[in-house]
């Protein structure tokens, strides 16, 4: 059987749903788990029972600090260890993204996985479309950026969850890869063209500001985050596109710009449309 962790989350039920059109016996665990899903909560090693699982996707457990992240990432390999997973599929982050405020967690869960000794393949991910359509600022007439010139490699969710279920359902093939799932360079200045706006660059002092003191909701370690995106993109580590997406899907990779502009385009202000 084949076990996607996280499967409440977006990532996570793409992966599940991908599986089961592929034909995969495949379950769902969640933290919070609902008919059909196991309980899985990476908090609390005693429910991490993986008796039975063939083949583990493990999905990043983000949104905490990084030693938070790392132990919840260490106790489900430690499970699969311990129950005897053939195969464990880990959406990691893209190599260009070493840069970025949240790739330490990545890199000392892939380097957990080397020292586990169990059969893996690494997917680094690169950033997703939908995350490039959430980013821009609407204000005025148009959106604002600190992205400047600079382009992402962005991929679709889609795409992404379809690759996991690709390699989850022939793990032996795809045994000690590492993946570089990056897409097309994709700039704001693209998207606002597509929205029919005008795009305007802000510094990174001003962003930090603005996320600082005018986004509600957000947790204290996202801003540095966020920040650390806007950066990468402007002076240009994001922006390179790469094979391994295409060449896991089988086919041509969905355009990023089309998911952006529809995500960007839901977030617009009643006042612009």
């Amino acid at each position: 059987m084949i076990l996607v962790t996280g499967v409440q989350g977006n990532l996570g039920g793409a992966v599940l749903a991908a599986l089961r059109d592929r034909g995969a016996v495949a379950a769902g665990g969640s933290r919070t788990p609902s008919e059909g899903v196991r309980r899985l909560d990476f908090d609390d090693p005693a429910s991490l029972d993986l008796t039975g699982v063939s083949v583990l996707v493990l999905v990043s457990a983000g949104y905490a600090e990084d030693d938070r992240v790392v132990a919840r990432h260490a106790a489900v390999i430690d499970a699969a260890v311990r129950d005897g997973v053939g195969h464990v599929v880990y959406t990691s982050l893209t190599g260009a993204g070493d840069h970025l405020g949240f790739a330490l967690a990545h890199r000392a869960t892939e380097r957990l996985l080397r020292a586990s000794g169990l059969p893996h393949t690494v997917l680094r991910n690169g950033l997703y479309a939908e995350l490039l359509g959430a980013l821009p600022m609407w204000t005025g007439d148009g959106v604002e950026t600190a992205f400047g010139d600079g382009a992402v490699a962005a991929v679709t969710r889609t795409d992404l969850a379809e690759v996991a279920a690709v390699v989850a359902s022939d793990p032996a093939r795809h045994a000690g890869r590492v993946y570089d799932l990056v897409g097309t360079p994709v700039t704001a200045a693209d998207l606002a063209r597509e929205l029919g706006v005008p795009h305007t660059v802000v510094g990174l002092e001003e962003y930090r500001r603005r996320l600082l003191e005018e986004t509600p909701g957000l947790l204290p370690f996202q801003p540095p985050m966020l920040l650390s995106i806007a950066s990468a993109v402007r002076h240009g580590f994001l922006g390179e596109g790469g094979p391994d997406l295409e060449a896991v899907l089988g086919r041509p990779a969905d355009h990023p710009l089309a998911t952006a502009v529809a995500v960007a385009s839901a977030l617009r202000p009643a006042a612009l449309v």
